[in-house]
């Protein structure tokens, strides 16, 4: 009788701890902050010495830090719509500005869709799948969304490079004689007022105020700010801290291009686009400028969810759909496959776990069964990303031998490993190949690819491109597998 009455005393209280420590026992939150065009480059915890982003690093110094994160595409669309949909952009053929669902097919659960399905509130607040920056910012409107992925969906309007303020175009315009003007191009504008101007400022206080509604549920919130994507917009305050005259340039060389297939001289250039050194400089203050507004916006939405004590019990992620060149090899935006922009920063704060900094390589598609996989969820077998959990627990385990990314309508590719970085441009290397000693030669200046000594290197990266594309292209039986799926 003692002994049944002493497990009846220990039952009860379990049954009150567990009532009393209720949120131990929640589901996980899911925080996705995502940034537009944000280079590792440009991220004080990896390593800028003039880049400011405390609360970027602050998150990276709670959190897990990953050093070699790459996009798989480094163009907004593609790029978000891979890692939202699990796969890769040749196995779905999604290479333009599209949400890719058009592709992927309605049959396909994306990632917060997962969430939506398993009970969770989904919300995207601004540009998660791909919207026109500046112009569906300017409107206010959804862009190329994804309503399914959503319980509810916020659009942050701002007024781009049409707010008042102190204006220069600094792209095709040596003279200065230009007016400034919209489109995916550098302008700079120094806006008069402050941050709730802007949509990024919009973006962190519908956030807040989400959390404080839903924070009695589990919730997937994905935000999704539009800076340092391009016209270089920010209130005049945050132009000060970096004085054009004194930002330093990339080194570059007059030669640089000569071992460059034509394929690979990127888009926007300083030679084709006429910058001039001041421009130059220009250019990269107002990015860095940009870059701190965004981070201050991070801070915001960081501050409210440890106000509101869910700091504990929320998965929180950082990245950005992928890098950008700011004047590396005269290079300038985004597009090539070169480091500064393919790799992207990536943080992973788990309640629980302690900071750490993974050198692993890792891929944006990684994102959706880590965290599906965190959270307790069931997700298809067939996408292509790779869990990164064990990295959580042991920053040493190495996830992937190589990153892989591609660009320019999926025919131009990149195969990263340890020591070498391989770019091919088309599947038969036709359109010219380049390959570079990444331990003795990190800014890829040297192309080694067509010198004899490596012939045996390039043929073997030649395969495992060929070995890595037939693995990643979808086929029917995934098709018919996701179908009988969605139809149970």
């Amino acid at each position: 009788m003692k002994k049944k009455k002493l497990i009846y005393l220990i039952l009860c209280l379990a049954l009150l701890s567990c009532k009393n420590n209720d949120k131990v026992y929640k589901k996980l939150n899911v925080l996705f902050i995502i940034a537009d065009d944000l280079t590792t480059t440009a991220v004080s915890s990896y390593g800028n010495k003039v880049s400011q982003t405390p609360n970027i690093d602050d998150l990276a110094a709670k959190g897990t830090r990953y050093t070699r994160a790459y996009c798989q595409y480094p163009v907004c669309g593609p790029s978000r719509a891979s890692f939202l949909s699990g796969y890769y952009p040749n196995a779905t053929q999604t290479f333009g500005y599209t949400s890719g669902r058009e592709n992927i097919g309605a049959e396909r659960v994306t990632w917060p869709q997962l969430f939506k399905d398993n009970g969770y509130y989904t919300a995207r607040i601004s540009k998660i799948y791909h919207m026109r920056v500046p112009r569906d910012i300017e409107l206010g409107v959804n862009g190329t969304d994804d309503e399914a992925s959503w319980t509810e969906r916020y659009n942050s309007k701002g007024p781009e490079w049409t707010v008042e303020g102190v204006g220069e175009l600094i792209q095709g315009n040596p003279d200065g004689s230009k007016p400034i003007r919209g489109g995916n191009v550098m302008t700079i504008v120094k806006a008069e007022g402050g941050d709730m101007v802007h949509a990024d400022g919009k973006t962190a206080a519908k956030v807040s105020e989400l959390i404080k509604k839903h924070k009695n549920e589990p919730f997937f919130m994905a935000v999704g700010f539009v800076r340092p994507h391009v016209p270089f917009v920010a209130p005049k305050r945050y132009f000060d801290a970096y004085p054009d005259k004194e930002i330093s340039l990339p080194y570059n060389f007059e030669k640089d291009w000569d071992d460059i297939p034509e394929k690979g001289i990127n888009y926007v250039n300083s030679i084709k686009d006429q910058m001039n050194t001041s421009q130059k400089k220009k250019a990269i203050a107002a990015y860095y400028a940009t870059v701190a507004y965004m981070d201050k916006q991070v801070g915001k939405v960081l501050k409210t969810l440890k106000e509101e004590g869910l700091e504990n019990n929320t998965i929180i992620i950082f990245t950005s759909d992928h890098g950008f060149h700011l004047g590396e090899h005269e290079f300038w935006m985004k597009v090539s496959v070169k480091e500064e922009s393919a790799r992207v920063p990536l943080i992973i704060k788990m309640p629980g776990k302690k900071p750490a900094i993974c050198n692993s390589f890792v891929e944006l598609l990684d994102l959706y069964p880590t965290i599906a996989e965190l959270a307790g969820l069931s997700y298809s077998k067939h996408i292509q990303g790779k869990s990164l959990i064990k990295t959580l627990d042991d920053p040493s385990h190495k996830v992937r031998n190589m990153a892989f990314s591609v660009t320019q309508n999926g025919k131009t590719f990149l195969l990263r490993t340890d020591k070498w970085a391989y770019i091919q441009y088309g599947e038969d290397a036709s359109l010219g190949i380049e390959m570079f000693d990444m331990e003795n030669d990190p800014g890829q200046y040297t192309n080694l690819a067509l010198l004899p000594k490596y012939l045996d290197q390039v043929n073997n990266f030649q395969q495992k491109l060929k070995q890595k594309l037939k693995e990643v292209r979808t086929n029917d039986l995934e098709i018919d597998y996701a179908k009988a799926q969605h139809n149970k």
